[in-house]
Formats: C-alpha cells, sequence, structure tokens
C-alpha cells in the first residue's frame, strides 16, 4: 500500500451490503405505493434521471445501513495510516453523502448527479480526470469495476469472488480481496421465514373440529391450501421485510433477518415475491374458488398492514388477530366445511391475545435498552402495563367463549362424551396464563406462535388437549 495514492472507494456491494438504488426504491414505494408508476417515466431520462428523481423524494438514514464490517475497520486502518479516502459511487449524490456523514472517513464524494450515471467507464473517467492515469487505488465488487481498474494504480476486490479477483489481476496489481458472504439455503429459508410456516396449521383446524382427517380427499385439499398459504405467506413476508428495513434494523433480533443484515440481495426478493405469489395462486386455481378470494383477500390485507396498519395503535393487533384467523377461513374454504360461530369467536379473541403479546414482548425489549418508543411503531414503552391488561382480558374470554360452547346444544352433536370437553377449559386457562406469565417476564420470542412450537410445556399442552378431545369422541 501507498499512503500517498489516494483510496477511493465504491459503495454499492462493496461498502455495505445493500444497494442504495433499490433501498431508496423501497423506501419511495413504503411512503406511496402510486410512485410505481412513474418510475418507469423516469427511467426513459436514463438511469442518472432515476436515481436523482428517486434521491429528491426520500431520505436515507446513513446509520441504518449493512455496513460489511470487516472492510470499514481495514479503512479505518488505512485513513489512520495518512491515507486519503475518497467515496465514488454510482448512486446519487443526495444519497451518499448521508453515508459519508455517518462514517466520517473520506475526504470527499464522486457520486452520480441526475445527469451523468456515475458507473463503470463514466467513473474510470472521472478518477482519471481528478487524480490521473494510474493515480489511485479503486475497492469495487462488480465486473463493471473491471473498467476503473484499468485506470487504477492497484485494486481492491471486495466481495467479488474468485472469479472477478483472477479477472482484476489480468488486468493489473491487486493489493487486498475481501471475501463475499456466504448465501445460502439456510439465509434463504431464513428471509422465506419456513419456520413461520406452521402458522398455516391452522388451516387444518376446520377440518380437525369437522372429525374429518380420515377423509383423504379433504385432507387433500387442506395440504394444497396448506402450501398455496405458505407460498404467498412468504412472498409477503419477503416484501414486508423488504420495506421494513430501517425499522428492523434498529430491532434486537430483527436486524439479524437476511434483508436487514445484508446477507442476501433485495433483487432476490423483488424476484422471488411475485414469483412465489404466482405459484400460491396456480395452486389455489385447483381449489375452490372462495379459497382464491381467500387467498387473495389474506394478501391485500397484508399489504395493507405492511403498508400502513401496523403503525397505527391497537389498529396492528386487530389486523394481526384477523391475519391469524383468516388462515381458518381458509381451510374452511379450501375444504367447504362450514364454520362455525364458536370456533370465529374463540380464534378472534384467542389470536388477538397473542398479537398483544407480540407487542408486549416488543415493548419490553426496547424497555429493557432503554428506548421510549417503538420504531415503526405507534407505541410508547409506557404503553405495556395497558397492553397487558388488554391482552390478559382478551385471552380469558376467550376460555369463556370455549366454555359457553361447552354448554351449547351444538356440541352434542360432534361427541360421544361432551362433558369431557370441559376439560378443556383449565387446560387452555393455564396455557394462555403462562403466556402471558412468560411475556411478563421478559421469555417471550417475537412471534408467541412460533414460541410455542418450540416451548416443550406448550406442546404438552397441545396434546394435553388432543387426548381429552380423542376421549370425548
Amino acid at each position: 500500500m501507498t499512503p500517498s495514492v489516494p483510496l477511493c472507494v465504491d459503495l454499492d456491494g462493496t461498502l455495505i451490503h445493500s444497494d442504495l438504488l433499490l433501498e431508496s426504491f423501497l423506501l419511495l414505494i413504503k411512503r406511496n405505493p402510486l410512485y410505481l408508476f412513474l418510475v418507469p417515466l423516469w427511467l426513459l431520462g436514463g438511469k442518472a434521471r432515476l436515481k436523482a428523481e428517486i434521491a429528491s423524494r426520500v431520505q436515507l438514514n446513513g446509520a441504518a445501513l449493512p455496513y460489511a464490517a470487516n472492510f470499514v475497520d481495514w479503512l479505518r486502518a488505512q485513513k489512520a495510516n495518512g491515507r486519503q479516502l475518497w467515496l465514488v459511487t454510482a448512486s446519487d449524490a443526495r444519497l451518499a453523502q448521508p453515508v459519508a456523514e455517518h462514517l466520517g472517513l473520506f475526504k470527499g464524494v464522486l457520486a452520480s448527479d441526475g445527469q451523468t450515471n456515475l458507473s463503470g467507464s463514466n467513473k474510470a473517467q472521472a478518477l482519471v480526470n481528478r487524480f490521473g492515469d494510474k493515480g489511485f487505488d479503486y475497492c469495487g465488487n462488480a465486473p463493471v469495476d473491471l473498467k476503473v481498474w484499468a485506470h487504477s494504480r492497484a485494486a481492491v476486490v471486495v466481495h467479488g469472488g474468485k472469479a472477478l479477483e483472477a479477472q482484476a489481476r489480468q488486468i493489473g496489481k491487486v493489493d487486498a480481496t475481501f471475501a463475499p458472504p456466504v448465501v445460502g439455503i439456510k439465509v434463504v429459508s431464513k428471509a422465506l421465514r419456513v419456520h413461520q410456516w406452521a402458522k398455516n396449521a391452522l388451516i387444518f383446524v376446520p377440518v380437525a373440529a369437522g372429525h374429518l382427517l380420515t377423509q383423504g380427499s379433504t385432507v387433500g385439499q387442506a395440504l394444497l391450501a396448506f402450501v398455496a398459504f405458505s407460498l404467498c405467506a412468504s412472498s409477503v413476508y419477503l416484501l414486508n421485510d423488504m420495506l421494513d428495513l430501517e425499522s428492523d434494523r434498529q430491532h434486537h433480533s430483527k436486524s439479524k433477518r437476511p434483508f436487514a443484515a445484508g446477507s442476501l440481495s433485495l433483487l432476490f426478493g423483488m424476484a422471488a415475491a411475485p414469483l412465489l405469489l404466482g405459484v400460491a395462486c396456480a395452486i389455489a386455481a385447483l381449489l375452490p374458488v372462495k379459497f382464491m378470494g381467500v387467498l387473495l383477500g389474506y394478501y391485500i390485507a397484508t399489504l395493507a398492514y405492511s403498508f400502513l396498519l401496523k403503525r397505527l395503535v391497537m389498529i396492528d393487533v386487530l389486523a394481526l388477530a384477523g391475519l391469524y384467523t383468516i388462515r381458518i377461513v381458509a381451510g374452511a374454504a379450501a375444504t367447504d366445511i362450514a364454520l362455525s360461530f364458536w370456533l370465529l369467536m374463540f380464534a378472534i379473541f384467542i389470536f388477538l391475545s397473542l398479537a398483544i403479546v407480540k407487542r408486549y414482548a416488543e415493548l419490553h425489549a426496547m424497555r429493557e435498552q432503554g428506548k421510549t418508543k417503538a420504531s415503526g411503531r405507534g407505541y410508547e414503552v409506557d404503553d405495556i402495563h395497558l397492553l397487558q391488561s388488554m391482552g390478559v382480558a382478551s385471552g380469558y374470554l376467550s376460555i369463556l367463549v370455549l366454555a359457553l360452547y361447552v354448554n351449547s346444544p351444538d356440541i352434542a352433536r360432534l361427541y360421544h362424551q361432551p362433558k369431557l370437553v370441559w376439560l378443556l377449559v383449565p387446560v387452555m386457562l393455564y396455557w394462555i396464563s403462562r403466556i402471558w406469565m412468560e411475556t411478563y417476564r421478559g421469555r417471550m420470542h417475537d412471534d408467541p406462535l412460533v414460541y410455542a412450537l418450540k416451548d416443550r410445556t406448550s406442546l404438552l399442552t397441545g396434546a394435553a388437549a388432543a387426548v381429552v378431545l380423542w376421549l370425548a369422541v
């Protein structure tokens, strides 16, 4: 390394594990989805124009980006050794400046300006004009950077992989390399939230409640519905995570999600989300038409939640309870089973309680971190006690509905020993009480249903409930 030679640093994919054009595009769409129709018109004016139009309408938080920690540490060491660092990026200057200000490493910023897209040959020419041919070192990550390395004194290949490193060595000297993050099936599975598919087992509730688990055709329809709903849900999860990048990056556990952490490209999410939805709809076409209506209703409701409802106090938990309940409705629609009034009432109250558990757990974690307000939500940490009262009350109301159902004439038509079903009441009363006790003690997962599926006591409680129902039949 030569301290007297300026070190020029690319931004997208190099300094950060992301792309500011994609990040700003998602901020724009989150602000107003109707901007989606203007993007093609802006692109007709060139990529620099597109970047400028988006940058003029969004505000980027330079602190809330997935920086390449090892590379940033290396840059700090270079600066400490007396090197002059420049941020040179194809991103718009209005987006690059907050990054430079946050890091405090760079002497200056060269970026796209609405007229010139500072990438490839344009970037090479700008650097040659400022520093002279072979008068600078350049850190990049993509094949387009080969045009810059052809005019640099030395190359630093960051997250480019062995193939790009080999190409860079054919052009000139390579001073340093940084390995790209590993993207495996585990990362993709985490982005799709495959573990959350367990929640879609609620689709089988109408089948189980109607004592139809031994009917192969009915179970087959429910299985198709489960797959369709799971793919649709993953499509929604991808979109939700891409729209929630900034708030997720400030969350203690959500910051580890693939898009927030930068371990998975936003391009993957933008391609996979519509593809998964398309496959889900193709499977849904094999089922009764009303299931397709429920599936699309779920998708629209989830979009409404992602764009607006989750920021509205209490509306968010009501929406979450509805999104849980709609899975039961989907199971009934897929199998042509009539929905029970009692089942719907029980589901609404129990899921409202669990939705409030989710919010309470988030606020409890923020209180432990010394924060006063939930990022991207309408709640304050001081709301935690009121939420606890409402959540416990809703949980106990669900048990009351269960007790009324057990005492109703309807139960005699389904169970030979209906009085045994009364044992469900203390079992469920214990479970909901324990869930809230664990939540109060700060032991709750962000998603209570996921917690229940991993909690041995909850699984034993579920097994006890199943035994009660089996004996009652």
